[in-house]
């Protein structure tokens, strides 16, 4: 007997809610598989069993508030396979006793044909011609005649038979009617919170009633990072295995501006300011159980396919549901893409204790002067917000306009300039 716990979480989370069993009590489970899944105000964790064997009980309920390392149930080794032959062995045995105690013995019919003895020959003991003829008939072998000369079941004895008939089924349930609502009725209906989407709510007001918030906004032409990608893509694509997207630029750039301006990948510590020396960029992430922010880790020693690469494999365990606490841990700096959504404009909340994030938007030709010229361009909007209380306007506008420059001419980031 083994007991089935808690994963151990981070040191920023105190409990969990266990979601759902997915094996009953009884069930057999293999090494690996997953038994239980337990949200916490972060992740969705699985709980896989660490041996073969039967889920033997069930220590906590689905809603219920779990710790970590607390014990969920018990699994036991074995016991699945016998089940099923100890229950043939009952079914079996009453008859078996009748006949060794001296049962009244079967006695032939009035045509001389006796039947099958009852405990006598079982399914597997026929030949294979009639177990075919038995198993696509349906027939009961205890029921069939036995005309062969070792009082054994022939082809022929299968052939005549008829299949019983079979159990009368009771009557399905009528249909429920659908509820009809009458006309002019306002249903509502309350739903609990999750605990992710009370987390993430309790965070965001945290930091609107903590931070001194200010957005600052620029537009960026995005025709040169069009026009680079659309140049190199095959290539970029063919050595790398993935595409060349937008974001590995919008990251790229973003840590250029961060190095020049350290302030901004800072963060507030009661009256302290801590100045990051590393530059680890959260991108944000919509997923069905709400807003992640998986982080890209020392994004200046990261190549464009390397930032791709890793973005992607974020993005399809966000979708499975297989972040990890450590995917979301830390981060000095955050970019969020509403612009995948539709959005034109935003004022993004910053991710605590960070101190800024950037805002992409979606991009929308518009008319522009350039050179003297009205001219059609692919334009995106920017924002960035920031804490007030450590970063001053001029700083933010600054970093904006960096990273504004950095897109519009990309071989910047190349040369370092």
């Amino acid at each position: 007997m083994a007991d089935i716990k808690v994963p151990v979480f981070s040191e920023s989370v105190s409990e969990g809610t266990l979601l759902t069993w997915h094996k009953k009590p009884g069930e057999a489970v293999k090494r690996g598989e997953v038994l239980a899944e337990i949200e916490t105000d972060k992740v969705v964790l699985e709980v896989t069993a660490q041996q073969d064997g039967v889920l033997q009980t069930v220590a906590k309920n689905e809603g219920d508030t779990v710790l970590s390392e607390e014990v969920l149930g018990t699994m036991g080794e074995g016991g699945a396979a016998a089940a099923p032959a100890a229950a043939q062995d009952q079914a079996s045995g009453p008859v078996a006793n009748e006949a060794s105690a001296g049962g009244t013995a079967q006695q032939p019919d009035s045509a001389g044909i006796q039947p099958a003895a009852q405990g006598g020959e079982r399914r597997e003991d026929l030949s294979p011609a009639v177990r075919k003829i038995v198993e696509e008939k349906g027939l009961d072998v205890s029921q069939l005649p036995a005309t062969g000369p070792k009082n054994n079941i022939t082809k022929a004895d299968a052939m005549g038979a008829t299949a019983p008939a079979p159990a009368a089924q009771p009557a399905a349930p009528a249909a429920k009617s659908p509820i009809v609502l009458p006309a002019g009725a306002r249903p509502e209906e309350r739903v609990p919170m999750t605990r992710i989407r009370s987390r993430i709510a309790e965070r965001l007001k945290e930091v609107q009633n903590t931070a001194a918030l200010l957005t600052t906004f620029n537009e960026v032409n995005m025709q040169p990072a069009m026009d680079l990608r659309k140049k190199y893509q095959d290539q970029f694509v063919k050595k790398h295995g993935v595409k060349l997207g937008f974001m590995s630029l919008f990251v790229r750039a973003a840590t250029e501006a961060l190095k020049a301006f350290p302030v901004v990948n800072a963060s507030v510590d009661g009256k302290d300011i801590i100045y990051h020396g590393f530059y680890d960029i959260g991108i944000a992430v919509a997923s069905e159980r709400g807003l992640v922010v998986p982080i890209l880790r020392d994004t200046d020693q990261m190549s464009l396919a390397d930032i791709e690469k890793a973005i992607a494999g974020y993005a399809d365990k966000a979708r499975s549901g297989k972040l990890t606490m450590e995917d979301m841990a830390g981060g000095t700096f955050s970019i969020t893409n509403g612009g995948t959504f539709g959005s034109m404009m935003s004022t993004p909340i910053i991710n605590a204790p960070q101190s800024a994030i950037l805002g992409m938007h979606n991009i929308i030709e518009r008319p522009i002067a350039q050179n003297g010229q009205v001219v059609i361009a692919p334009m995106m909007y920017l924002a960035l917000s920031y804490d007030h209380r450590i970063i001053d306007g001029k700083e933010a506008v600054q970093f904006l306009v960096t990273i504004k420059n950095l897109l519009e001419d990309p071989a910047r980031m190349l040369l370092d300039l």
